[in-house]
């Protein structure tokens, strides 16, 4: 599949996902593109936890219950540090980083044919993220950030109209 065809079809999914396995090359593939996006001064902070394992996976459900990841055949963690450290002019882009990271993910297992959706806030309440740290081993400086559910969608999820062109984007002047 084409970038473009990519970017088209990517959706966020949040239903039930087949009954099939993700296989590991796959996984290497879809978070190698993660690893391949831009980062600011190349400082390459975002990492990753690919969570396979039925035991952990389990475990993972019982921590974070959102429908989104009951029957995911794998999720892709995303680490951060707590506190990033500046990069450039005192500034860090680890957020945007990771942004992009993840996105590249997202259009790379949309063009193998699997499913996600980018979860986050959901981490931050009731100690989720805290506790997934503690279950993946993540060190005390850093934290998962986001978590993607991967499989293949069990059937057609609900793609959302996006705006025309012109009235997000430009030329030359704002509006």
């Amino acid at each position: 599949m084409d970038i473009f065809a990519a970017i088209e079809k990517r959706y966020s999914y949040r239903g039930a996902y087949q009954d099939k396995p993700v296989p590991r090359e796959d996984l290497v593939k879809i978070v190698s593109a993660g690893l391949a996006a831009p980062s600011g001064c190349n400082a390459q902070t975002t990492t990753f936890v690919i969570v396979s394992d039925p035991g952990l996976l389990a475990e993972m459900r019982k921590i974070h219950p959102m429908r989104a990841i009951q029957d995911a055949k794998a999720i892709i963690a995303c680490v951060t540090a707590k506190k990033p450290k500046p990069v450039y002019e005192k500034e860090s882009f680890e957020v945007e980083d990771c942004a992009a990271a993840v996105e590249n993910i997202l259009l790379a297992l949309t063009a193998l044919g699997y499913a996600s959706v980018w979860i986050d806030g959901h981490l931050r309440k009731e100690g989720v993220a805290e506790r997934i740290n503690v279950l993946l081993g993540i060190p005390a400086d850093r934290s998962v950030r986001i978590i993607l559910p991967v499989g293949v969608p069990a059937a057609e999820g609900e793609r959302r109209t996006k705006k025309p062109f012109g009235d997000r984007a430009w030329f030359n002047r704002h509006g």
